[in-house]
């Protein structure tokens, strides 16, 4: 479509997009292009979950494509790793240069090129479909893709059968919300207005979280719970809700499993015992076990900051059977959210093509313990040593657990590192060749949200800027280098898109050669998808005690399993360091993406550490001054902010910053550890003890 402009000039045009950060919201945008470059980025007003707005990062969407620190060339290193020291080569050069290495690799053992993929970009072309057939071809070592949501998505597997949920949009109806382990301000803004929409119409909003985030503050109460202690509350709102009788005694007959064994446990967590081990009071939990009970239709917004700790997975377990108990699941807009996923059908194995191995079985790396791997040595457990690693869409040396380990692993001389990349990041500087890749509004792509349920279409607004090429280009170039002749290795973008909407009824109707028009267009079915049962569990109930669980040897009912570090598990280790350290995502940062756009640094200022004013006093800190934060694995500097929105006994380390823009050139991953979650191998981001001291 085309927008009127003054006389004499060509018309602006706007081009349909979609935001392709890791984000529940991924919104619908309008991109104005006027004479060929993007003047500006907004949400779609007619997108009903989008509405026209957009969080401040991707409102500065224009500004980080036009970076001038925007990578545009590609790039070879010409100094110590880690010097950040290149020089520009042509694609020519480039290509042969990195196909010439991984082929001799390839040529001794294919399993020892790795991957490296995250959620730079959540799109299903530029994400895993092109890069996925190349790393298939060569035999690569496969990438466990765990850093973000792998222990939630076990949890809620266990007990309704996948990622699945409310229609966001009903949560304005709802009565009573609880938002649990989510700043839903900071990163789920477009939920936020549905939340908002119901208080004005009534409804009670709780947060419950471990800091008294941007969200808690709007909300009616706060309850303010230790980390990794969420599954001992959810036991506790079970067992009132038995001992008081507030159960759907016809829906849990009809559509569970379990109830019995469940009851069992839930009464031996009374209020009293969870307030002690979640460190909140005891009226608090009543309180709200009594409104889970009595305020119908009763929602759950969960996120994602809850399953960074040891025992995440069981957590969103035990949160997931409280729906069910009180039959939620009936209304529209009950029962509870953390990932509208599997409402959609994706069509994987056509994009990513994993027959390309044939028979080969490569080895699979956990994506968050690669600081460990890289300083492997090959041997007949973990197999060869990784002397390759491709990074895409990520940024390792930043996000990924245990710095120090990360850094040093990324530093060998050894270790062939190519980066596709936007900005020159962390581990961009310890690459031997950085390749220039496109931004969202550069190239062709296809997206899903995870926080509602619209599939929508990337168009393509602006040309590549200087020589950058989309991922699956490089790859498709690549692949050629290679000597890789199969077919699929010269589909297009355009292909590839269509190919992501699988024909299957979770989509009715909606195939890309509309949705590149309509821009976005919404999943048919029910609101309420477990009003009668219905669930995509093996007995199709919702099990509260799982068979599956029980054949895995592993216990069939949710259980409450504390952190790694805290002074109930690890005493010794506590008393060296008693501050519990979480790092939630500072508002204009989404991961370690926008970091390095200027307005929105000067926004966040500087790396803080939210201190309680007790633990101050002990420690001879005061407000605005620079401390060290450090343990067994490393240390940071930040400015220390006294505040009462975190709980004596724990630290608040607002993130994530790049390395090199932090003083002393750590993060906080510089203090995290890399063991992982109960279910679904994730990290502990959130599970990490530390003692801060004037720097």
């Amino acid at each position: 479509m085309t927008i009127a402009s003054a006389p004499d000039t060509a018309p602006d045009t706007v081009v349909r997009s979609a935001c392709p950060h890791d984000c529940p919201d991924t919104c619908a945008l309008l991109v104005t292009v006027r004479d060929g470059v993007a003047v500006s980025v907004r949400g779609d007003p007619d997108h009903p979950t989008t509405h026209g707005a957009l969080c401040t990062k991707v409102s500065r969407y224009a500004e980080r494509t036009y970076h001038p620190g925007r990578l545009l060339h590609p790039m070879r290193r010409i100094g110590p790793k880690g010097s950040g020291l290149f020089e520009p080569v042509s694609w020519d050069a480039a290509l042969h240069g990195i196909a010439e290495r991984l082929k001799a690799i390839a040529a001794r053992e294919p399993q020892a090129v790795l991957p490296y993929s995250y959620g730079g970009t959540l799109g299903f072309v530029q994400g895993e479909s092109m890069a996925a057939r190349f790393f298939h071809k060569l035999g690569a070592s496969l990438l466990d893709r765990t850093i973000c949501a792998t222990a939630g998505e076990a949890g809620l597997k266990a007990v309704i059968g996948g990622k699945l949920g409310m229609d966001v949009e009903q949560f304005e109806n709802s009565r009573l919300i609880l938002i649990w382990g989510s700043n839903s301000i900071t990163s789920n803004l477009h939920f936020w207005t549905y939340a908002q929409r119901a208080k004005r119409a009534g409804a009670k909003l709780v947060c419950i979280d471990p800091w008294r985030n941007d969200t808690a503050d709007k909300c009616h109460e706060h309850i303010q719970l230790r980390p990794g202690t969420d599954a001992a509350l959810a036991y506790a709102l079970m067992h009132e809700l038995i001992v008081n009788d507030r159960l759907d005694h016809g829906y849990i007959a009809s559509y569970t499993v379990g109830f019995e064994a469940l009851r069992e446990r839930a009464l031996e967590w009374p209020p009293e015992r969870a307030a002690e081990v979640c460190g909140v009071p005891v009226a608090q939990i009543r309180q709200l076990a009594r409104d889970y009970g009595t305020l119908s239709p009763a929602a759950i917004r969960l996120n994602y900051g809850l399953q960074r700790v040891r025992g995440g997975a069981n957590a969103v377990r035990a949160i997931a059977c409280l729906p069910a108990l009180v039959g939620a699941w009936r209304h529209d807009a009950g029962g509870l959210l953390l990932s509208s996923s599997n409402h959609f059908a994706a069509n994987g194995a056509a994009l990513e093509r994993p027959d390309l191995l044939a028979e080969r079985k490569p080895r699979t790396i956990n994506m968050v313990t690669i600081g460990d791997d890289l300083l492997r040595e090959g041997d007949s457990d973990f197999g060869p040593k990784i002397e390759a690693v491709i990074v895409y869409n990520s940024n390792p040396l930043a996000v990924a657990p245990e710095g120090a380990k990360v850094r040093q692993g990324f530093a060998r001389d050894d270790l062939f590192t190519v980066v596709l990349d936007h900005f020159q990041t962390d581990t961009a500087d310890y690459a031997d060749y950085l390749l220039p890749a496109t931004t969202q509004l550069e190239h062709v792509d296809v997206h899903k949200g995870y926080g509602h349920r619209y599939w929508l279409a990337n168009n393509a607004a602006i040309a590549p800027l200087g020589e950058a090429k989309p991922n699956t280009e490089i790859f498709r170039l690549l692949a050629a280098r290679m000597g890789f002749t199969d077919t699929c290795f010269s589909e297009t973008d355009e292909q590839l898109a269509a190919l992501a909407i699988a024909p299957d009824a979770r989509n009715g109707s909606i195939a890309w050669s509309s949705l590149r028009t309509s821009g976005w267009a919404k999943l048919p079915g029910p609101a309420a998808p477990f009003a009668a049962g219905g669930f995509p569990t093996p007995s199709g109930q919702c099990e509260f005690w799982s068979q599956r669980e029980a054949d895995a040897g592993r216990d069939a009912l949710p259980e409450i399993i504390l952190p790694y570090e805290c002074d109930a598990t690890a005493p010794d280790l506590a008393a060296r360091y008693p501050l519990a350290m979480i790092s939630p995502p500072a508002r204009n940062f989404l991961n370690s993406s926008f970091v390095n756009v200027d307005s929105l640094r000067k926004l966040e200022g500087e790396p803080l550490l939210l201190l309680h004013p007790v633990d101050a006093q002990r420690r001879g800190v005061e407000d605005g001054q620079m401390v060290r934060t450090f343990n067994d694995r490393g240390a940071t500097l930040s400015r220390a902010r006294l505040s009462t929105r975190t709980r004596p006994g724990q630290v608040v380390a607002l993130g994530l910053w790049w390395r090199k823009l932090s003083p002393g050139g750590t993060n906080a991953n510089q203090l995290t550890h890399q063991r992982l979650t109960d279910l679904g191998a994730g990290p502990c981001f959130y599970d990490c003890l530390v003692e801060v001291a004037a720097a």
